[in-house]
């Protein structure tokens, strides 16, 4: 990503035009970020700031280098010159090639309800008026790892009341799995997306996501996973030969856990036959937990009726709760087609079934990761005060055509207020004497509060 690290061009192309489009005499513009009331989930899970903050912001980013490029990249692109090869070269003289704006955010892992300030934005030179907006297009892809936080969370909502249900909720930090990887549209997206995951689960085969809460978030492992097959390795061995390759995941892998596709051919004749029958013994034998895997047909009666044949075979006890609990040698991971909605119908059927949410774990590539888009929680970016000569105004939109799409006006504060269900947040004026929630995190190119992983975990779980 190095030849595209260039703050000069990390932008939309109108943006570049701005400078020349506020008021004579305009010193300060400060904007602010929130995700719109309307939005498919009440709540949003703040996350992913301080890695955009460190990896494009952080410390001189403007050089005459990147300047120049720039101008020679927009000369032709608008053919003409619009490019604010001045405001740029007075960063790079009066700033040291630092940005001078300051950025405020509520802590990442904060639930905050929809309709809120999280992130305001202002220049702290009146000559760099123009540069707050500038940077909206690259700090709103906030957007998505605060998107796939916040979707993950409602995911463990529903595992959890599942778990409550029917069997032991303290299982809940491993039953859903990043699959995504390959589902996105790049490593930097599965590296966000597969680390804002890991703010509410701590299993996943996503090892972007581990990489970017080491590198950035001070965490030494964020996830964990086991020795998995993919088809490749069970239909090498031919389908005559299927009992073999299911033997030799149990042999090459001894002891733990070990997750083995078992629908290459016939997902019900290998759970009776080949688990539940040549191989059982080797199963029941075995220090560890044989992970069965369907991965097609329709989900829910899918998992039902593997739980069924595996309970056959390897029998079953039941819980406190009343639910049923396959041998503790075996259990079941459903990693195709799941996502929110399809979360929810397996786990309705499995304990209509009466079966115990303690017997299986979910795999989500695309359902996690890139079934989402800013619109989900309806994030926006919006300019709510100005200051022009000597005169601070408040500014806002407010579409005939939409209602929705009122903007906020003035400066504000983010604070905290007592409720029936415990404290919630709301955005108040500046002049508020209650305490802002609202941290300074960067200041003139130097980044102010540097979160742990642990402590981004922390703060999510703490609004349970």
């Amino acid at each position: 990503m190095d030849w595209l690290n260039n703050i000069c061009w990390l932008t939309d192309s109108y943006k570049v035009s701005h400078y020349k489009q506020y008021p004579p005499d305009t010193k300060q513009v400060y904007s602010y970020f929130e995700s719109r009331s309307g939005s498919t989930y009440p709540e949003t899970t703040f996350f992913g700031l301080q890695y955009w903050l460190k990896q494009y912001l952080v410390g001189p980013v403007v050089t005459q280098d990147k300047i120049n490029q720039a101008e020679r990249l927009f000369n032709a692109h608008f053919c003409g010159q619009v490019f604010n090869g001045a405001g740029w070269e007075y960063i790079l003289t009066h700033h040291g090639g630092r940005l001078p704006v300051e950025i405020k955010a509520v802590p990442e892992g904060t639930v905050v309800g929809s309709s809120n300030v999280l992130m305001t934005v202002e220049n702290t030179d009146p000559h760099a008026y123009w540069l707050t907006n500038y940077l909206e297009s690259l700090l709103v892809q906030v957007w998505y790892p605060s998107t796939v936080a916040t979707h993950c969370r409602a995911m463990k909502n529903i595992i959890r009341d599942s778990l409550a249900q029917t069997g032991d909720i303290a299982l809940v930090d491993f039953k859903l799995h990043d699959f995504g990887f390959r589902g996105v549209t790049c490593p930097e997206q599965a590296a966000l997306g597969g680390a804002a995951h890991l703010v509410n689960f701590q299993g996943t085969d996503n090892i972007a996501a581990i990489v970017l809460a080491n590198q950035f978030y001070h965490e030494p492992c964020a996830g964990f996973s086991i020795p998995a097959a993919e088809h490749s390795t069970i239909t090498s061995w031919g389908q005559e030969h299927e009992v073999d390759a299911c033997r030799n995941m149990l042999t090459q892998y001894p002891t733990g856990l070990v997750a083995v596709v078992s629908d290459s051919y016939d997902i019900f004749n290998c759970c009776t036959n080949i688990w539940g029958g040549v191989l059982k013994n080797e199963v029941l034998a075995r220090d560890g937990v044989l992970i069965v895997r369907p991965d097609s047909g329709d989900p829910p009666t899918t998992v039902v009726k593997v739980l069924n044949l595996l309970g056959e075979k390897f029998a079953f006890t039941t819980n406190a709760k009343g639910y049923r609990v396959l041998h503790p040698n075996v259990r079941v991971i459903q990693g195709d087609g799941i996502d929110i909605q399809m979360l929810s119908l397996i786990l309705n059927a499995i304990e209509q079934a009466n079966w115990s949410a303690d017997n299986i774990a979910f795999g989500s590539g695309g359902g996690l990761l890139q079934k989402l888009n800013r619109d989900t929680q309806r994030f926006a970016f919006k300019c709510s005060s100005v200051t022009v000569g000597d005169e601070e105004r408040d500014v806002f939109k407010q579409p005939i055509t939409d209602s929705s799409k009122k903007s906020k006006s003035g400066r504000f504060k983010l604070v905290s207020r007592s409720n029936e269900q415990g404290t919630e947040f709301v955005t108040v004026p500046s002049t508020d004497a209650r305490p802002d929630q609202l941290q300074c995190v960067f200041r003139n190119g130097e980044l102010l509060i540097d979160q742990t992983f642990a402590q981004i975990r922390e703060a999510a779980m703490r609004q349970r």
